[in-house]
């Protein structure tokens, strides 16, 4: 009698989802690029009180305009030079990324919040509420996103908290309809049907059955709101609506020195490619991660 072989080669796509979602990602080079570019901004934002060269709000009369790799007796002293005050522009751009970051990661946390919370239920309960909540997000959405949150920082007051609150107020649609239109999808499947079946109350229903299965479309758009968030920052503290002085902010930057652009233009240049680098960061990510997520862009 002969005893049969057993193959024990897997096939590679039997791998779990998760494992699978992670190669397909590190596959995209520029994905693993807009990844490593946030890494280093949220590495640099975490170490600024080690690695900053100098204070970034103290002000040198001496040094003021001085340019890039300036160096003082054989000491390299100020690498990108220093603004109009005499503060460190190296200094400076690092804070900000801690400032951008933060404006970034609460506000969009603010809209993915109550956008999910929303979308959960216009999609669940449907009916007159759908018609409700959907309307709302169609009025904010009616209103372009900046112009939106100028209005809103303008009545509540300029300043960095406020700021946060508006850029998150115009965000809470994107989440919203991205989770209704997932919720009433899986609506209709086997297990929410199976579960109410059972007796299990809406509340379990949604946030422990629906909800895990509509977290792929909600990374990559909280990915990319991070980015649109960086430049809405940015632009609110260049109205001066966002950030006050000295607090060192990227927009605030640019705007301070827009009459140097001539004389010293590398006070507006470094912020501004800041600004550029970590929205390219999250733009790359983020369509790094619908690739991954969505099985229908696999390769």
């Amino acid at each position: 009698m002969t005893t049969a072989t057993v193959n024990t080669h897997r096939d590679p796509r039997d791998r779990h989802p998760l494992l699978e979602q992670l190669s397909q990602l590190w596959r995209n080079k520029t994905a693993v690029l807009g990844l490593v570019i946030i890494i280093i901004f949220i590495s640099a934002a975490l170490s600024a009180p080690w690695i900053s060269p100098h204070n970034p709000i103290e002000t040198s009369l001496y040094d003021q305009l001085k340019p890039p790799l300036w160096h003082d007796k054989g000491t390299w002293t100020h690498i990108l030079g220093t603004d109009e005050l005499g503060r460190d522009l190296l200094s400076r751009i690092i804070y900000g990324a801690r400032v951008s970051l933060i404006v970034a990661v609460i506000s969009v946390g603010l809209a993915f919040t109550l956008g999910t919370l929303l979308g959960c239920i216009s999609g669940y309960y449907k009916g007159l509420l759908d018609g409700i909540i959907m309307r709302i997000m169609d009025m904010i959405l009616a209103f372009p996103y900046l112009l939106l949150a100028i209005v809103v920082v303008a009545y509540l007051g300029p300043s960095l908290q406020n700021a946060m609150m508006a850029i998150g107020i115009t965000y809470v649609p994107r989440f919203a309809r991205i989770v209704r239109g997932s919720v009433l999808e899986e609506c209709e499947k086997d297990y929410v049907i199976a579960a109410r079946a059972v007796g299990a109350n809406d509340g379990r229903i949604i946030f422990l059955s629906i909800l895990p299965n509509c977290l792929g479309p909600l990374i990559v758009q909280t990915t990319l709101s991070m980015a649109s968030a960086v430049l809405d920052a940015a632009a609110l503290s260049f109205l001066g609506l966002g950030a006050q002085p000295p607090t060192p902010e990227w927009g605030a930057m640019i705007a301070r020195s827009r009459s140097l652009i001539l004389r010293a233009s590398w006070v507006m240049t470094f912020p501004g490619v800041a600004i550029l680098l970590a929205v390219i960061g999250f733009n790359l990510l983020g369509d790094g991660l619908r690739d991954a997520l969505d099985p229908r862009l696999r390769d």
